[in-house]
């Protein structure tokens, strides 16, 4: 039964995962079909769109009362992304420059993002004051890296307001059917996002009921690989097309969208008790332990090398042994 279970939450995930990706098709293609930028669509949803899956559990868990689900999914998700995902694309691809930039800046930001949780949830709760900080500390990022679209925008704003310029080239007649096409896209992909990770959350539970392990483990191990598949596909992509910014970026900034915005979400919903401090330090230990072996294999000649890759993997299998010992 248990069995089943398990295949079903994959299933689910995957679910999840197609629904994603419509709804940034859907957010992609009206921004361009309304010849916009809008802020809200071009900037901050689609640089957390491979953080969607994480992020629609998140609430959904929060708002069933269970959000320790999703703080276990995205704690699992950051040391995936850090070992399996980077590990995984550099024996694929077989050696990943690093751009010098990512090592001064966004590594260190990605770092302290990743901690934060464990920070607050020393005291053994992380109350929805603990979730405002950490919403609040992803405003604080988002609003430095697209400081300059904020300006851009603060200056189409005086010359015209800005909904009512995207809602006047929304009803241009010459791209109605696609916009309406786009808009019932994004309306469906909504709403098998909502559906699949509703049934995720109840699946998950039904799991842990069965199996006589803590709803934490679940989000940690099982559904944390499901939903790091995006960032997989698209390391892969960017790596095959010569990007590896794109690849670092990707990884890192779902490292901090997952540690600030969706942990602080689901805390604000729902605090979240903590009956096991002492699992969440292992955790927090083999997130530093993982970081910092990734750091080093990065920093010596500024290229990730096939036997890093394979190093990186093992270091992540060893943490799944680790946590169901």
């Amino acid at each position: 039964m248990t069995i089943g279970l398990i295949l079903l939450l994959f299933i689910l995930v995957i679910v999840l995962i197609k629904s994603a990706d419509q709804v940034v098709i859907a957010l992609r293609s009206i921004g361009h079909e309304t010849h916009t930028k809008v802020f809200i669509l071009s900037a901050i949803l689609l640089a957390i769109a491979t953080s969607f899956p994480e992020l629609f559990v998140g609430i959904t868990s929060a708002l069933q009362g269970t959000p320790n689900l999703s703080l276990g999914n995205v704690l699992g998700a950051n040391i995936a992304n850090i070992s399996l995902v980077a590990g995984l694309s550099a024996l694929v691809v077989g050696k990943v420059y690093v751009d010098r930039i990512i090592l001064r800046h966004e590594l260190w930001i990605a770092l302290a993002a990743g901690l934060l949780p464990f920070i607050l949830i020393i005291d053994g709760n992380l109350s929805r004051i603990d979730g405002l900080i950490l919403l609040a500390c992803y405003g604080a990022y988002a609003a430095s890296f697209f400081k300059d679209r904020f300006l851009q925008i603060a200056h189409r704003h005086r010359r015209e307001g800005y909904i009512h310029r995207f809602l006047r080239n929304f009803n241009h007649p010459q791209a109605g059917a696609i916009k309406a096409r786009e808009m019932g896209r994004l309306f469906v992909g909504l709403a098998f996002l909502l559906f699949s990770s509703d049934l995720i959350v109840r699946v998950s539970l039904e799991i842990a009921h069965e199996a006589g392990i803590p709803i934490f483990l679940i989000g940690l191990i099982l559904l944390s690989l499901g939903t790091t598949l995006p960032e997989l596909a698209f390391s892969l992509r960017s790596l095959e097309d010569k990007e590896p910014t794109m690849f670092f970026g990707n990884l890192l900034g779902s490292i901090i969208a997952n540690s600030t915005l969706i942990v602080g979400l689901a805390a604000t919903i729902s605090p979240i008790q903590v009956a096991n401090p002492a699992g969440y330090i292992k955790v927090a230990i083999f997130f530093v332990v993982t970081f910092m072996s990734f750091w080093l294999f990065i920093r010596t000649k500024f290229i990730l090398q096939r036997w890093e890759g394979a190093a990186l993997v093992l270091v992540y299998l060893i943490f799944v042994v680790v946590e169901f010992l």
